[in-house]
Formats: C-alpha cells, sequence, structure tokens
C-alpha cells in the first residue's frame, strides 16, 4: 500500500504547558473538500498536486461539473 498523499508539509507543533513536541501530518485525505476545491482553483497551484485533489474529491463521492471560462 502507497503512503498517502502530503498535502502540505509536516508541522512541528509545540505545546509550552506540557513542554512537548507533536507533528501534525497534512494529508489530502484530512483535507476539508471546500480547501481542496479552493487550491484546485487557485492560480498558483502546483500542477503535479491537482489531479491527485480530483481523484481524492472523486473518491469521497462527490461529482465535479466542469464550466468553461466566460473571456
Amino acid at each position: 500500500m502507497p503512503p498517502p498523499i502530503k498535502f502540505k508539509p509536516s508541522e512541528k507543533i509545540y505545546n509550552r504547558r506540557t513542554d512537548t513536541h507533536s507533528i501534525k501530518h497534512n494529508y489530502i485525505k484530512n483535507t476539508p473538500v471546500k480547501e481542496l476545491f479552493d487550491y484546485i482553483n487557485s492560480r498558483n497551484s502546483k500542477k503535479k498536486l491537482i489531479p491527485k485533489m480530483i481523484k481524492e474529491i472523486e473518491r469521497r463521492g462527490i461529482k465535479i461539473k466542469w464550466k468553461k471560462k466566460i473571456k
């Protein structure tokens, strides 16, 4: 089984109360649908991640309706 696809780099979070570090992994499967759509439609998105995000949205059972851009 391949490893999950990363959406953003992992974050190291420091808790001041307990003086511990925890690592938060940002995977595509944990990202909200609205955030995936916003990233797909943004201009500065990585072209390599767009098909992976579309595949994830379809895996969740959401159908995408494509519209042509009006100039």
